[in-house]
């Protein structure tokens, strides 16, 4: 390590233990993050040869990996958080994943709704199919899917057992008996029926993941002939990368993506041997930073509340770094979406087809 780099790595420490302390100004955070989004970005500005080359490594990279990597963490990371803090902070479909604000009245929930529409309409998904949804979060699309369409049987998989039970709870309580939800790793998930769904979707979770070749080889084999599949992921419009802690500015990696994957908005294109492509959308990243925004004003306006879920679970002692450290993960993440005007990083939908026999 070179002496700038030293130093650098040095201020970057101070500046992040001063944030999470509450010392830094929103205005001056903001600033630093997006000068460091400003380097990332630049280093997706190459020849269109060279972001090929690069592309085409990092594919053939993620083939000699496990399916996943650091899963242990991850779940500690978000999922297992007790649900109350996030009653308080989402919408009320407890949607965990990129809104879609359609007019400049919609609120949280309406955006959770647009979304959660779009999805039923990108994945084709009608009232007679059996569905499985990989990485249910805490049930926004499960319950809405299985209220949509109370003749179609939804089985959704969750790493957290938290998640399932908030969500078995919920469809209880709404009346829904065409939900069930098993709790397992996606390294080692087998679902109950494979080759007979005729719907597989998963929303924001395909991040996690690292060999998708093996995971849509396993998929392909979970759909029935003919069956879709539909992914949510967000994206860097032309780099794929890795989230990983080699610096003190890999915080986002540290304490909330350890182990997660960046695609790039075709890299999933690169994985037909079992499933083909038939639609693909671009959805501005925008969405996501206003969506990540209405989050921090809830958590924000929620202090008290907020305070004491944080100290039950990390302990008094460390409540206000980690207070300050979810306000640096909502905004670090608006400001990425929101960067260049949502054109940078945004969302990738993709419907698969498994061939018809």
């Amino acid at each position: 390590m070179t002496m700038v780099s030293a130093l650098y790595e040095r201020a970057v420490g101070a500046f992040l233990a001063a944030t999470e302390r509450g010392m830094m100004p929103d205005f001056v955070l903001r600033a630093g993050i997006r000068y460091l989004l400003s380097v990332r970005a630049a280093a997706a500005v190459q020849p269109v040869d060279k972001l090929l080359e690069a592309t085409t490594k990092f594919v053939e990279e993620l083939k000699t990996m496990e399916v996943a990597i650091h899963t242990s963490e991850a779940n500690e990371q978000h999922y297992e958080l007790p649900t109350e803090y996030f009653l308080m902070c989402l919408g009320k479909h407890l949607k965990y994943s990129s809104c879609l604000y359609l007019t400049p009245q919609d609120t949280l929930s309406k955006a959770e709704e647009n979304m959660l529409s779009l999805y039923c309409e990108r994945a084709q998904l009608t009232n007679d199919q059996s569905i499985l949804e990989l990485g249910c979060g805490w049930g926004s699309m499960t319950l809405y899917v299985a209220a949509r369409y109370p003749g179609a049987k939804v089985t959704a998989v969750s790493n957290s057992n938290t998640q399932r039970e908030f969500i078995m709870g919920q469809a209880a309580a709404r009346g829904l008996k065409n939900v069930q939800v098993i709790t397992a790793n996606m390294v080692d998930f087998k679902p109950p029926s494979p080759g007979t769904y005729d719907r597989v979707y998963s929303i924001e979770m395909f991040e996690h993941m690292k060999n998708y070749a093996e995971l849509m080889a396993r998929i392909a084999g979970w759909l029935a002939p003919g069956g879709l599949l539909f992914v949510h992921i967000f994206v860097h419009k032309s780099l794929p990368y890795h989230f990983e802690v080699e610096s003190e500015a890999d915080w986002m990696s540290k304490y909330f993506f350890t182990g997660g994957t960046m695609p790039s908005l075709d890299l999933l294109l690169y994985f037909q041997q079992h499933l083909q492509i038939e639609g693909h959308w671009y959805v501005n990243g925008v969405h996501y930073s206003k969506t990540l925004e209405d989050w921090l004003k809830k958590h924000d306006a929620a202090t008290p509340e907020v305070m004491k879920v944080l100290s039950e679970t990390y302990g008094p002692a460390q409540a206000v770094v980690w207070f300050h450290r979810w306000r640096v993960f909502y905004i670090a993440c608006s400001e990425l979406f929101a960067y260049n005007r949502g054109e940078e990083w945004g969302l990738g939908h993709y419907l698969f087809r498994k061939p018809a026999l």
